[in-house]
């Protein structure tokens, strides 16, 4: 169908597609293919999280902690986009229910490696690593219904 309607509409097909085609396109993956990545991904993410962790009593090791533990959260945050794709992830990312979650979430994630890269306040690396921790867990609860009235103790 999609032949005849660029057949009908004069383009042809090595004509370039949009950025949402090619997206879509490129997250048609079967179910169990999903899956293996969604868990990969997301183990690595919880790996990289705790060789942050231990890496931190190490001498100098506040850079590499604030380094793994941000990758750690982007590979389980950036996980879900295989069990979804990638366009509808980002759509329920800035869904107004989580909107201001999400977007502390990434401040946080940028704010962590400009205190240990830029400004060199490890202090402060490990301040935005805790708010890292506590955001990535509201937001996290924000796909469970009714789990932020819960843990609020709103009636």
């Amino acid at each position: 169908m999609d032949k005849l309607r660029s057949m009908m509409g004069g383009r042809e097909d090595n004509e370039e597609t949009g950025l949402t085609a090619q997206v879509l396109d490129a997250s048609t993956l079967s179910y169990s293919t999903r899956l293996k990545w969604f868990v990969i991904c997301f183990v690595s993410g919880i790996l990289c999280s705790i060789l942050g962790t231990a890496l931190l009593f190490l001498p100098n090791g506040t850079k590499l902690f604030a380094v793994f533990y941000t990758l750690g959260n982007l590979a389980a945050l950036s996980s879900t986009c295989f069990l979804m794709g990638p366009v509808k992830q980002l759509k329920r990312m800035f869904e107004p229910t989580r909107l201001i979650a999400t977007c502390v979430v990434l401040l946080c994630l940028v704010l962590t490696l400009c205190a240990v890269f830029w400004w060199q306040k490890k202090g402060l690396a490990i301040i935005f690593c805790i708010l890292q921790f506590l955001a990535m867990t509201w937001y996290s609860i924000s796909y469970i219904p009714f789990a932020r009235l819960t843990v609020i103790g709103s009636r």
